[in-house]
């Protein structure tokens, strides 16, 4: 009870120097529990809308996704025959069956053909108005469609784009385009996350979406009274025979939440994984402050011994100091990281996913793991300098305040991180030779972690080094408060080491990234320079595939020598070594496709694989199974005939654009293939006459304007779009680790504020003896900046290297450019001698305003 006592006492008598170490524990716990709550919440969504939305049971092609439309090759859904529904309607138990058409591969456009499709990365749904939906939908204004010019939209995408009743839209799909005026918009009766919705009568949505009438992609079956969903689905299969997929609501919806479920999943892992960054960088604030605590405390617990407390008392004194740190950040953190996860809702509702707080998912399982997460990191951060508190001898006591260093365990702590540090680096040495990405990306991964705590044992040893160098670079024209902040920084190298580690981790990963994604982007526009050969690439949106007629207008486009067709389908292969490959890609082409993409052979010429009857295959399929020039390869084409294709070129794997890709002619695919069930264009590709590439492009864009799906890029602009999507990747990451950096920034803070608060006395008799309030708020300010510049310095170079041998392992994938992005990296060095100011901001005002009589009394 009397170590209790002694612990809340402390405690809360140094509840200021206590205040950002539990600011870090709280940021860390709300990481946790926001990313935990955010992802319940949205798992939560997604499980009423799909419950909702399925039938007792759906009956769909046997080609169909699970739980979802798959739009076949040729650019239309699956269909199922509108006689069908009147078969299900006799299966016993049937109460009701209805007949509906829909596609996600569409765009939707309004007058001025502007997309309608929402920019989160949801589908734009273009379906048949059915009873199925009426359950889930209300209409607020306006009717339901009744004829063919006629269209309802939901009521988020109508105010998202400012439509109302009488607006034009347009409805592109494989089929053509169908103009039609809104004549209802409905809202959601359940969270919608973000789709755009619009519905057409029945036969609109057939001639609209299929090209006919008399078919439907799904048929929705509802059960009769006290009859089960799984009973219903035995009946409606002995109906029908196993020729179509039946499900019931809830193998649809589980099918449907399975493929949402693995996104949430990387994206939940993700941010826990920056949460845990955060979590490491708090470890260094918490034994930073209890450290200090305990070094000003030395009398105070050498007084202790000498009463009679023992060693485990004093131990478990500082112990459940950090219990009780752990506990208030950690409730606090949970109570924030439900505000985080609001914020991410309506961060989400501002990209288009709109997420109901109605919906706001807490399970017990959240606060558990928050306050035993947070409760234990912070117990453990503790116990080095409760350990060292427990060494504190009875003499102490008698001594001035400060225990003193400890020479050999500083020894004993430099060569176990040389040690660390070497084995990380010959780790990474390794990593970078590899022969196979796999084998190397294990060593990578150890050489990062041995490294990175080598970096940490070893600062101490690297603090009395860098600080000396930084301090002639950058403080030496400050003259003596320069020299003084400098010697400040050096007084106590555990201590600086510890700063500057913490923001060392956070500062090592943006390098680390940002080396990847530069040198991604360079291999891959290096890549782009060397192998493509063609000036324009047309590509559609909302998988939508490109129509025949607008393949010929691209054609008619003029200043074009010539125009390449690609078109991959599948097909089911059998190898000389007398394998069967199910579902093998392989890709049509024109022959100009071997000058458009330059793709190396080890074997043979390319062109020769546009040949009739003729095809490549990729050195790796090659080698597995025995294939060499002349090799024959029966190839039964879906939805066509059988054909034996003789291998005539072998395509190098050395490459990252089709990699793996196997190339045959459009005329051999025709050849097996119906025309009614040939594949369409994936991409087209068109390259303009000499001297003539400006006016090529302008021309193309002009004559492409009527299709507002396709999108037609330059290289220029096929580059800038790779250097947007990494770029937008990385600032998001960028923004995770914003956390971390952020808990590193606090451990500057309580550093020096703990360092002013321990050199009160030595402050107060410098400014007796002259030094000034600014001289003295400039060397708190230089002292803070010359520690983030130390823990920055470590950080960029530890990234660097960490980087560049990621880039050697991706070299293996064809990624073999290194580009080391030094506008990025100075401007973080830079940014870190700022972070320092800033950090300095509260510390340096509070010790230019101690007044010099008092901070030269004080014991």
């Amino acid at each position: 009870m009397t170590v209790l006592k002694t612990s809340m006492r402390n405690f809360f008598a140094h509840k200021g120097r206590m205040a950002l170490s539990a600011v870090a524990v709280l940021l860390s716990v709300a990481f946790v529990c926001g990313t935990l709550v955010f992802t319940d919440t949205m798992n939560t969504t997604f499980d009423k809308l799909f419950q909702a939305t399925a039938s007792d049971v759906t009956v769909t092609a046997k080609g169909s996704s699970d739980g979802g439309e798959t739009t076949s090759r040729t650019g239309k859904p699956p269909v199922v025959p509108a006689s069908l529904v009147a078969q299900v309607r006799r299966a016993e138990g049937v109460a009701k069956a209805e007949g509906t058409v829909f596609s996600t591969s569409v765009t939707v456009v309004d007058a001025k053909k502007d997309k309608l499709s929402p920019t989160s990365g949801a589908p734009t749904i273009v379906g048949s108005w059915n009873g199925n939906d009426a359950r889930t939908m209300k209409i607020t204004s306006g009717t339901a469609p009744r004829g063919p010019d006629q269209v309802m939209v939901d009521k988020d995408t109508a105010d998202k784009h400012h439509l109302k009743i009488g607006s034009e839209i347009g409805v592109i799909s494989v089929v053509g385009t169908h103009y039609a005026r809104v004549s209802g918009i409905a809202a959601f009766q359940v969270t919608n996350p973000g789709a755009a919705i619009f519905y057409l009568d029945t036969k609109t949505a057939q001639q609209t979406l299929v090209g006919r009438t008399g078919v439907y992609t799904n048929i929705n079956v509802t059960a009769a009274k006290g009859l089960t969903d799984d009973r219903l689905k035995q009946n409606v299969t002995a109906a029908l025979g196993h020729g179509y997929k039946v499900q019931t609501a809830k193998e649809v919806a589980d099918a449907n939440q399975k493929s949402v479920k693995s996104f949430l999943n990387v994206m939940k892992y993700a941010m826990l994984g920056f949460a845990g960054i955060a979590f490491l960088v708090g470890i260094f604030l918490i034994i930073n402050t209890f450290s200090m605590l305990v070094a000003q405390r030395t009398r105070e617990i050498g007084l202790m011994r000498a009463i009679g407390s023992s060693r485990k008392q004093v131990n478990r004194s500082v112990l459940v100091e950090a219990l009780l740190l752990g506990v208030i950040g950690s409730v606090l953190g949970v109570g924030a990281g439900v505000g985080i996860a609001v914020g991410l809702m309506k961060l989400m509702g501002s990209m288009g996913m709109h997420l109901s707080t109605d919906d706001l998912t807490i399970a017990w399982t959240t606060p558990t793991v928050g306050v035993l997460l947070g409760v234990v990191v912070t117990v453990l951060a503790a116990y080095l300098p409760a350990r060292r508190a427990g060494k504190v001898s009875p003499m102490a006591a008698l001594r001035d305040a400060g225990a003193p260093a400890d020479a050999k365990a500083g020894v004993v702590r430099a060569v176990i991180g040389l040690l660390l540090t070497g084995a990380g680096a010959y780790s990474l040495y390794i990593a970078g030779t590899a022969d196979k990405a796999k084998s190397g990306s294990g060593w990578l991964g150890l050489g990062v972690v041995a490294t990175l705590i080598g970096f940490v044992v070893i600062g101490p040893l690297l603090a009395a080094g860098v600080v000396r160098v930084l301090g002639a670079i950058i403080l030496r024209v400050f003259g003596p408060v320069g020299r003084m902040a400098e010697r400040n920084a050096l007084r106590n190298p555990r201590r600086t080491g510890a700063t500057g580690a913490a923001l060392m981790i956070g500062l090592a990963l943006v390098a680390c990234l940002s080396v990847v994604g530069s040198s991604m982007v360079a291999s891959a526009t290096d890549q782009l320079d060397k192998t493509v050969g063609t000036d324009f690439i047309i590509s559609p949106d909302n998988q939508q595939l490109i129509k025949p007629q607008e393949v010929e207008a691209v054609k008619s486009a003029p200043g074009l020598a010539r125009v390449t067709e690609y078109r991959p389908t599948q097909a089911d292969f059998t190898t000389p070594d007398g394998k069967t490959l199910k579902d093998t890609d392989i890709t049509g082409a024109d022959p100009t496709y071997a000058t458009d993409l330059r793709t190396k052979t080890v074997a043979g010429d390319l062109k020769d694989a546009y040949r009739p009857d003729s095809m490549s295959v990729h050195q790796k399929f090659a080698e597995d199974h025995g294939i060499h020039l002349g090799s024959k390869i029966t190839v039964a084409f879906q939805g066509g005939s059988t054909a034996h294709l003789t291998v005539r070129a072998i395509t190098s794997d050395d490459t990252v654009i089709d990699k793996g890709a196997m190339y045959t002619s459009l005329a051999t695919m025709v050849k097996y293939i119906p025309a009614d069930r040939m594949p369409l264009d994936e991409m087209v590709f068109a390259s303009a006459k000499d001297g003539q590439q400006a006016a090529a492009y302008k021309a193309l864009k002009a004559t492409l304007h009527r299709y507002p799906e396709l999108t037609v890029r330059d290289q220029t602009d096929y580059k800038k779009a790779l250097k947007d999507q990494v770029g937008q990747l990385l600032n998001m990451i960028y923004g995770l680790l914003a956390l971390a950096i952020i808990v590193a920034v606090l451990g500057v803070v309580n550093t020096l504020a703990l360092s002013v608060v321990e050199r009160t006395r030595e402050i107060g008799l410098m400014r007796a003896i002259g030094l000034s309030r600014r001289q003295l708020r400039r060397m708190i300010r230089l002292e803070s900046v010359v520690i983030a510049l130390f823990g920055a310095l470590l950080g960029l170079g530890l990234g660097m290297g960490w980087g560049a041998t990621a880039q050697k392992l991706l070299a293996l994938q064809g990624l073999k450019v290194l580009d080391i992005p030094w506008p990025t990296i100075i401007t973080v060095f830079i940014g870190s001698a700022f972070v320092g100011l800033f950090a300095a901001l509260i510390p340096a005002f509070r010790a230019g305003r101690m007044n010099v009589l008092n901070a030269i009394a004080t014991d």
